[in-house]
């Protein structure tokens, strides 16, 4: 906990304010305290005031005051992983025969982030559906290990998924939330408190008394984040949580999901699908790649490690000038966007001093050696 602490710290001392005051709310939402809680909510609605000029010394005062009384009591607080959900050798396909899902399996423990990842059309939802029970399986075994001969309704409760389209809503975004925690049975001050609590942590107060109609699609699928949170499931499904949202928003929404996984307050697992390879990459504690229904690469598959070291890059240079700068110690190939240079001598780092040496104009450099970019 002190290092957590002391990370938070420095994201006060480096100005990264937005998400120094997320991770105080997450802190503080741990120790199981309600009076850290009104003043972690507190700190956050001083920032949102102020987060377009500068920030009063009252802010930070209070922030850090806040992070010394945590550090004094989330010790006794942790969590072990669990296993939530086995598949083995699942299949689906459908009844006019148009698209199969070739057997997988998959494992899912508390805290983990598992990003399923392909283009449209290639049986990512399939799979997630699958997970979620909301398909009958044709072979395979899928076991949920903290139920016991679980029905409809106890996998219902075990686990939440949220689709693409998020379902209308009617009335006010503050009041669903209150209600959502109701019928989780968060009741009294602790309703109010928490439902302030998902207000600010997904960046939704601006929204509280605003409907359906006055939301875009990205704070829709916010607002649905923060229902479903309300509800404490043990495994959260969601399928393409990233299409609806800006390029900004969805990294700091799949950074606060993996924050989310691993809460001591309600850890659970993750399992998200997206096109956006990179931004699950990041985040991901495993990454498959689903393509025609069958999942043609895991992240730490021993037998489909690379065996060369691969850069994207897009450069303004000639293909002439690249081979002449690699001088044969790369294969070159271009796609109309980008370049993708290839080599089992030179290391991504290596690559990049040879073009910097070769003054080659670089916009855009990055290391897909160990990304399953390297597969599509």
């Amino acid at each position: 906990m002190h290092t957590r602490i002391a990370e938070i710290q420095s994201y006060l001392r480096h100005n990264d304010h937005s998400l120094a005051v997320r991770r105080i709310l997450d802190a503080s939402l741990d120790t199981a305290d309600m009076s850290l809680l009104k003043e972690a909510i507190q700190v956050s609605k001083t920032y949102r005031e102020y987060k377009t000029g500068e920030l009063p010394a009252s802010f930070f005062e209070a922030a850090n005051t806040l992070l010394g009384k945590i550090n004094n009591v989330t010790e006794r607080f942790t969590y072990e992983p669990r296993v939530l959900a086995s598949a083995r050798e699942i299949s689906k396909t459908y009844a006019a025969g148009s698209f199969s899902l070739q057997p997988i399996t998959i494992q899912i423990n508390t805290g983990d982030v598992l990003g399923v990842v392909g283009e449209n059309g290639n049986g990512k939802t399939t799979l997630l559906r699958c997970m979620a029970g909301q398909l009958a399986l044709d072979s395979g075994e899928l076991d949920f290990a903290q139920l016991e001969n679980p029905d409809h309704y106890d996998i219902k409760h075990h686990l939440a998924f949220i689709p693409q389209r998020i379902p209308r809503w009617y009335g006010l975004l503050k009041d669903n939330l209150h209600f959502s925690a109701a019928i989780s049975g968060v009741k009294g001050e602790e309703n109010s408190v928490m439902v302030d609590f998902m207000l600010e942590r997904l960046d939704l107060t601006p929204y509280a008394h605003l409907t359906w109609n006055q939301i875009s699609s990205g704070y829709r699928t916010r607002f649905e984040i923060a229902r479903i949170l309300l509800q404490k499931p043990r495994l959260l499904i969601l399928d393409e949580p990233l299409a609806n949202l800006d390029i900004n928003a969805q990294q700091v929404i799949l950074t606060d999901l993996r924050f989310m996984a691993k809460s001591v307050h309600n850890p659970m697992g993750i399992l998200l699908s997206s096109q956006q390879l990179h931004e699950v990459e990041k985040i991901a504690d495993t990454v498959l790649l689903i393509k025609n229904g069958t999942c043609l690469f895991r992240t730490g598959e021993q037998e489909k490690t690379a065996n060369a070291f691969v850069i994207e890059l897009e450069t303004t240079a000639s293909r002439d000038s690249l081979l002449t700068v690699l001088n044969g110690l790369g294969e070159l190939q271009f796609n109309g966007g980008f370049y993708t240079i290839t080599s089992k001598e030179l290391a991504a780092q290596a690559i990049l001093s040879q073009l910097v040496t070769g003054d080659i104009p670089i916009s855009y450099f990055r290391d897909i050696t160990h990304s399953t970019k390297r597969f599509i």
